[in-house]
C-alpha cells in the first residue's frame, strides 16, 4: 500500500511526497550491495598481487609474521568498515540523499522536514544499519518497524530522522551525467546577483519545488513557485525582476553549484 507525506515549510508551502516501499528500498539495497562487493574483490585480487611486495617490505622492516598479519587483519577490518557504512555516507551526503542503488531506483533520502540529508544524518542511520543487519537480526526488526510506522521508517530513519521518498523517474542517457550526480531536465538561466543573501534554508526550498515543479498541477506550480519567489526575490539585485518566478528559483536553485 502507498503512503504519502506532506511536509510543511515555515513559509506554510506544502510539499507532498510518496513514501518508498519496503520493495523499492530492498532492491536499492541488492544493487548498492552488488557494487560493495565488487569494490571488495577488485581490492581483494588488489591486495593478493601486492603480497609479495608486502611481505618483503615487512621483510626489510624486520617485522615478524605474526605481527604483519595482525596489521593486516586490521586494515582488512577498517577497509570493510569503509566500504560498509562510508559508501552510504559518501553517496548520501555527495548526491543529495542517494546512492547509486537509489539513484537506479529513483528514491532518496530526505529530513522529516524534507530538507536535504546532512552528513551527520547519513552517518547516524548508516551506523544504525550495521546493527541492524547483525546475524540474528538480519534487518528483521527494521522490516517490522517500516511495516508499522505511519512513514514507512526503519530503526535508522527514526534516530536520524529521515524518510526515505520516491523522486522522479530517473533515465540514464549519458553515464557522465549519471556519475554527476542529480540532473536538471532545463538549463539554469544565467546567475543573478545577491545570491550570497539566500539562506541555506530557502536556497533549500527553491531545490525542492526545482526537483518537484513538473509533479504538480500547472496552477498549482504557478502558485507555489509565486510564494517561495516572493520570499527571496527582495534579496536579489535588479536583474531578478526579468525572471519568471520559476526562473527565478531555477537560478537560485543552481545558485549553490556555481
Amino acid at each position: 500500500m502507498e503512503r504519502n507525506v506532506s511536509v510543511r515549510t515555515p513559509e506554510s508551502i506544502a510539499f507532498y511526497y510518496e513514501l518508498a516501499g519496503l520493495g523499492s528500498r530492498f532492491l536499492a539495497v541488492a544493487i548498492d550491495t552488488l557494487v560493495q562487493v565488487v569494490i571488495l574483490i577488485a581490492v581483494f585480487l588488489l591486495a593478493a598481487w601486492a603480497m609479495p611486495g608486502i611481505q618483503g617490505l615487512a621483510n626489510v622492516a624486520h617485522i615478524s609474521a605474526k605481527t604483519l598479519e595482525s596489521i593486516l587483519v586490521a586494515i582488512a577490518i577498517i577497509f570493510l568498515f569503509i566500504v560498509d557504512v562510508g559508501y552510504f555516507v559518501a553517496f548520501e551526503t555527495l548526491w543529495n540523499g542517494q546512492t547509486p542503488g537509489k539513484r537506479s531506483i529513483g528514491i532518496r533520502v530526505v529530513r522529516d522536514g524534507g530538507y536535504p540529508v546532512t552528513f551527520m544524518d547519513s552517518v547516524i542511520r548508516n551506523l544504525i544499519r550495521v546493527i541492524e543487519g547483525f546475524p540474528l537480526l538480519d534487518y528483521v526488526p527494521s522490516m517490522i518497524s517500516a511495516l508499522i510506522s505511519s512513514q514507512n521508517k526503519r530503526l535508522g530513519d527514526l534516530a536520524a530522522g529521515t524518510i526515505v521518498v520516491r523522486d522522479r523517474a530517473f533515465e540514464v542517457t549519458d553515464p557522465k551525467k549519471w556519475a554527476a550526480g542529480d540532473d536538471r531536465a532545463e538549463a539554469p538561466p544565467p546567475p543573478i546577483h545577491g545570491l550570497d543573501r539566500i539562506s541555506d534554508d530557502e536556497y533549500a526550498l527553491a531545490d525542492r519545488y526545482v526537483a518537484r515543479s513538473h509533479m504538480l498541477e500547472p496552477h498549482a506550480a504557478q502558485e507555489t513557485a509565486a510564494r517561495i519567489a516572493a520570499t527571496i526575490r527582495p534579496k536579489l539585485g535588479e536583474e531578478a525582476a526579468r525572471y519568471t518566478d520559476h526562473e527565478l528559483l531555477v537560478v537560485v536553485a543552481s545558485g549553490r553549484s556555481r
